[in-house]
């Protein structure tokens, strides 16, 4: 999706990751001003990429990704305070997809797209991060399944001690809280 197509939906994404966010583990209780700062980052970033997931006209499903450098400060700090140069690695934002689509192939699709961004743009590392709820959670519902067996079939492993956090509203807090965001990665082999 193109910046123009992608600051035309803007409305649309915000919703889609209000609605998606709002189950488990993120519980996010998220409003159209939150939603408009934190997606100005990927509208502002020259090396930011959105796709989407259409039916027809209506948007579906969408992920990000950004040169992880160019992305808000807390995703690189723990990069940086390990040593590693957050310019050798592409951050994958969101993904996120309506319930009825899922198992449908488009979750791995946001995958090979923000790969192959990833790779036209020069770089060799993939990274995303995950938020961590405790087993326990009070929330958690019966049966979740989390999503780690996908991301290790897509060929991401969890980065062992590499965490940061990250501020949002949980559903029925009165303000944010910062909860704890794992990394996973993958590198790369550029196409020849």
């Amino acid at each position: 999706m193109s910046r123009d197509e992608a600051e035309a939906r803007f409305d649309d994404l915000a919703a889609l990751r209000i609605e998606v966010f709002r189950a488990f583990p993120y519980l996010y209780d998220g409003d159209a001003a939150y939603e408009r700062a934190y997606l100005a980052t990927y509208m502002r970033a020259p090396g930011a990429v959105v796709i989407g997931a259409l039916d027809g006209d209506r948007l579906v499903g969408a992920a990000t990704a950004t040169p992880l450098g160019e992305h808000r400060a807390e995703f690189a700090a723990p990069f940086a305070a390990r040593g590693l140069d957050v310019d050798d690695f592409f951050y994958f934002g969101e993904s996120v997809l309506k319930s009825v689509y899922r198992g449908q192939g488009i979750g791995v699709r946001f995958f090979e797209e923000r790969e192959r961004a990833a790779l036209e743009a020069a770089f060799g590392k993939c990274v995303f991060s995950a938020v961590i709820r405790p087993a326990g959670h009070p929330e958690r519902p019966a049966g979740y399944t989390p999503l780690n067996r996908f991301w290790k079939k897509r060929g991401y492993e969890r980065i062992e001690g590499l965490v940061t956090g990250f501020s949002w509203r949980d559903i029925g807090d009165d303000a944010e809280t910062e909860k704890p965001m794992e990394y996973w990665m993958k590198a790369l082999t550029p196409v020849r």
